[in-house]
């Protein structure tokens, strides 16, 4: 009978023969809580699953930053707690992993084993492999067959200098080959997800390689334990064919009834059901079950299991959802311990058990590595493709850990034989990810598109030369010309349902002009006695129109569930916010292009960076969280609007969405809102195009119905600030859009600037704007790379770049605000709904603030919807907001530095102050920082 039988039996005898009841004091009595009571294991089960956690996480935490998956994190914590390092402290095994207690946390760990099985089943999707099954199966029979060679070579010295004699050599033959030539299929999906390669070509052939890998490994691995259990040839072939029996008859009649169950109860639509959860769950532990009393182990049966449930409408993924978390927390965990408690590395004490421990790690990764990469080049791939798929293949991890496990309770290897290879298994799993990275940088890889075709390598700078000289022409032409082109390629970034109103109402600005206002001529001019401006007519083309790539970020977890969604094709067409933004983009003939990203919460930002370059993006909108509603005050207001307006007034700022940050009295919301503030900041300084953060101050109800928007533009000047001011006459060029551009000096600094402001040359002579912006942008790759990471501050200016930027600001100004309207021009028209205006006051942002209070009520009597759009940084700016911000936020309350370090300090001050529009922050395109 197989050793899951065994241990349930074995526990219920000792309990049945000690029927004494304990005393039920406990401490109060004078007990110890770390005595054995086997009528009683469940305290010393608690202390044990305390220490194996406590154990696991903290070197989680370390080994995280270090790019390697958690597995290692347990391995490592269940040798630490074994004989190796915990054990030779005199008392802790007596104490905390007695032997008596054993055999009930072996229970608890094949039981978590069998569900981990069933997990990796469900992770196996055979739509995979046989889109790749060329490539895939050579690379994977090629990554079997050498290493398996060399393990039954090495075997034959091994045995016969640490194996005892009365095993069989033909079982330890096995053992080692199937020890060499599996590969951690849960590991590799992992690493494949944390490291950006499932959309790469060398991911789709390793991914599909390591469902065959897995396949075939556990075949060989009920092979073995057959043999093993089996007293004789004959009845070893009686347990294949019975395995083999129980396998067919899963996987085909029970697989097309489980299929209709699913059908039947409405699971594959609506998620599984209680009922469809609990058939399948005694199908996992009846096969586990069948497969154990034949003498096949009983992770082969839950293995089994797991294969044949429908993969349909996300069902596997739903039911891993609900599996997963105890699996990962609790059961594998107790596993990995159990196998720390059999290995001693103290064994490994001689210069003999040495040689062949390198040996045995030399011979594992030449066999597997040698093997798919000579594999992957045949097939076609590139030594550096092919090595890199080497390097994944030969990722041991759990899989072989469990393979070894198996081996030695069967007898078949020694402890020390065992340490040896539990060694080797974990130096393997190490070194893959450092590998990878070495072998096959970002700027290497080779991505497959949606449609099947081939990216190019993504740089891991903006661009290229030529394609840097291209983007420096076109921003030249936006700040220095007077022909304005257009934004049509936009990247909105979607990670929250609650973004999606926000980002709709945003989008529906980008929409270019009807048809009716679009150019009728050519270029043309206009002669005046003041000055002589020529004029373009804002580009337009019916064919060229809005393109939005909305960009769906989901943050890959620990949970396996992840994984399997990062790796599964249908996610883009099935997740809800891309559905229903696509259908929304449909409604208002804007083209959205969605594309899904899941990956760690580290590679977010430098992924939207990624997305925005490979699509060349002319600017990236991000959403910040919206307003959290007080659910008290609106349960006690009911459905009653004029409440909730009432509520509106009594209240400066009803709903910020930043009141976690300095308001807040849940920790939890505080750490929430500043890990996205972060989020925020890195897309700032790694995005190599104009980057927009979107606030939206909407509340539950709207008092008007508005049909268009009124913006508000503060202009101080400084990059960010001409972006804001270019990217507002755009968006004035659709008839619904008028807004209001201030440009606010200070006054006491009027007589001090006048000589370098109002310089009527610099005014009025393109080419030497031209220059201007040529000259600052060269020297600002000097100041914006003078901090690690940027926030609003930008480094020291020069004189000459200060001089160099109120001179483009003054060439923008005066070409929009003096610009004489020309009749039939789409740019004359977006200029005449703008209204421009120059304030002088010795107290500029606070007249920022005073005017953003009165916006609303100005925008509600137009009927239209009241937007903020300023500038984020203030480098090369002329005006220093720090004293008159430290005023307005003593005045309003205190304010956390990532509020300043993530908005700027205009818009800073508008939120602080209770501004109830909508927030637009700008920053103009900017290199990334390494």
């Amino acid at each position: 009978m197989g050793e899951f039988s065994t241990t349930i039996l074995g526990i219920a005898r000792s309990i049945y023969r000690k029927r004494a009841v304990a005393s039920q004091g406990g401490l109060l009595d004078g007990q110890d809580p770390s005595d054995f009571n086997p009528s009683d294991p469940l305290r010393l089960f608690i202390i044990q699953l305390g220490v194996i956690l406590l154990m696991t996480q903290l070197l989680s935490l370390f080994l995280r930053r270090m790019k390697q998956p958690r597995v290692i994190a347990e391995i490592i914590g269940g040798i630490l707690l074994g004989p190796t390092a915990f054990g030779r402290i005199p008392g802790f095994t007596q104490h905390i992993f007695p032997a008596q207690s054993l055999p009930y946390l072996s229970l608890v760990a094949n039981i978590g084993l069998c569900m981990f099985l069933f997990l990796v089943g469900l992770e196996i999707d055979g739509a995979i492999v046989k889109r790749n099954a060329r490539m895939s199966a050579v690379v994977a029979l090629a990554g079997m067959i050498l290493p398996f060679g060399l393990g039954a070579a090495l075997s034959v010295p091994l045995y016969h200098t640490f194996i005892d004699q009365s095993v069989k050599f033909t079982n330890f033959m096995l053992f080692t080959g199937v020890a060499y030539s599996i590969t951690a299929f849960p590991v590799l999906c992992r690493i494949l997800t944390e490291l950006k390669l499932l959309d790469t070509t060398v991911g789709i052939v390793v991914l599909s390689a390591g469902v065959g890998n897995d396949i075939v490994g556990w075949t060989l691995l009920a092979l073995s334990v057959a043999l093993v259990n089996a007293g004789s040839g004959l009845t070893a072939l009686w347990i294949l064919l019975c395995c083999l029996g129980w396998a067919l008859l899963l996987l085909f009649p029970v697989r097309k009834i489980i299929y209709w169950l699913a059908r039947r109860t409405g699971s594959i639509e609506n998620g599984p059901t209680m009922f469809f959860m609990t058939i399948t769950v005694l199908l996992l532990f009846g096969s586990a079950f069948f497969t154990d009393v034949i003498g096949v182990q009983a992770i082969f049966g839950a293995f089994l299991a797991g294969l044949i449930v429908p993969r349909e409408g996300g069902l596997a993924i739903a039911l891993t959802e609900k599996l997963e978390d105890m699996v990962s927390i609790v059961f594998l965990p107790i596993y990995f311990t159990l196998s720390g408690l059999n290995t001693n590395l103290g064994l490994l004490n001689n210069g003999i058990t040495w040689g062949y421990t390198i040996a045995i790690c030399a011979l594992a990764y030449t066999g597997k590595f040698g093997g798919c990469t000579l594999a992957a080049r045949f097939v076609g791939f590139s030594w550096r493709e092919a090595s890199t798929i080497g390097s994944l293949m030969s990722c041991k991890g759990l899989v072989e850990l469990i393979v070894l496990n198996v081996g030695l309770s069967a007898g078949v290897l020694s402890p020390r034989v065992f340490s040896m290879f539990v060694l080797e298994a974990i130096l393997l799993t190490f070194w893959t990810t450092p590998a990878v990275l070495k072998l096959y940088p970002p700027e290497k890889r080779i991505r497959v598109s949606a449609t099947g075709g081939l990216h190019h390598p993504i740089p891991k700078g903006p661009e290229s030369a030529a394609e840097r000289s291209e983007a420096a022409s076109t921003q030249e032409k936006l700040i220095g010309s007077d022909e304005l082109d257009r934004r049509t390629r936009f990247t909105v970034i979607l990670d929250r349902i609650e973004h999606l109103p926000g980002m709709m109402a945003l989008t529906q600005l980008l929409q270019p002009p009807p048809p009716a206002y679009a150019e009728k001529g050519g270029l043309q001019s206009l002669s005046t006695s003041e000055t002589n401006i020529t004029v373009r007519p804002l580009r337009h083309e019916a064919s060229q129109g809005v393109s939005v790539d909305a960009l769906r970020l989901i943050e890959l977890s620990d949970r396996t569930s992840a994984v399997m969604k990062s790796s599964n094709p249908d996610m883009v067409n099935t997740d809800p916010l891309l559905n229903i933004y696509r259908t929304f983009g449909d409604l208002n003939g804007i083209t959205v292009k969605p594309d899904l990203a899941i990956v760690t919460y580290d590679n977010l930002a430098s992924s939207v960076a990624e997305h925005a370059l490979r699509n060349k993006s002319q600017l990236v909108l991000v959403p910040w969280f919206p307003s959290q509603y007080n659910s008290d005050q609106t349960q006690a207001a009911g459905s009653d609007a004029n409440v909730l307006d009432t509520m509106a007034a009594r209240s400066p700022n009803p709903y910020n969405p930043f009141e976690s940050l300095f308001r807040a009295t849940s920790p939890v919301d505080k750490s929430t809102s500043v890990l996205h503030a972060q989020f925020v900041r890195s897309i700032f300084s790694q995005c190599s195009t104009d980057v927009a953060l979107f606030i939206d101050r909407h509340y539950p109800r709207e008092r008007t119905t508005s049909c268009g928007y009124h913006l508000f533009v503060p202009f101080f000047g400084g990059p960010d600030d001409r972006a804001a001011l270019e990217f507002v006459v755009q968006l004035c060029a659709h008839p619904r859009v008028s807004a209001t551009v201030v440009r606010l000096v200070r006054q006491e600094l009027d007589l001090a600037r006048c000589s370098s402001i109002e310089k009527p040359e610099a005014a009025h002579l393109d080419a030497d704007g031209r220059a201007a912006e040529a000259n600052i942008r060269e020297n600002m790759l000097t100041v914006n790379t003078s901090t690690l990471f940027p926030d609003t501050v930008y480094g020291n200016a020069t004189t000459q770049t200060r001089l160099q930027s109120e001179t483009a600001d003054n060439v923008l100004w005066n070409r929009h605000a003096s610009h004489i309207p020309v009749p039939d021009s789409v740019f004359s028209a977006a200029l005449s709904r703008v209204e421009f205006t120059e304030l002088r006051t010795t107290t500029p942002l606070r007249s920022v603030v005073d005017y953003a209070s009165n916006l609303p009520r100005a925008a509600e009597e137009r009927h239209r919807r009241p937007l903020v759009i300023t500038g984020r940084s203030r480098r090369l700016a002329v005006e220093n907001h720090a004293a008159e911000l430290k005023q307005i936020t003593d005045e309003h309350g205190g304010v956390g530095n990532e509020v300043k370090k993530t908005l700027g300090d205009v818009a800073t001050a508008l939120i602080v102050s209770g501004c109830q529009a909508g927030v637009l922050v700008l920053q103009a395109a900017n290199e990334p920082i390494d």
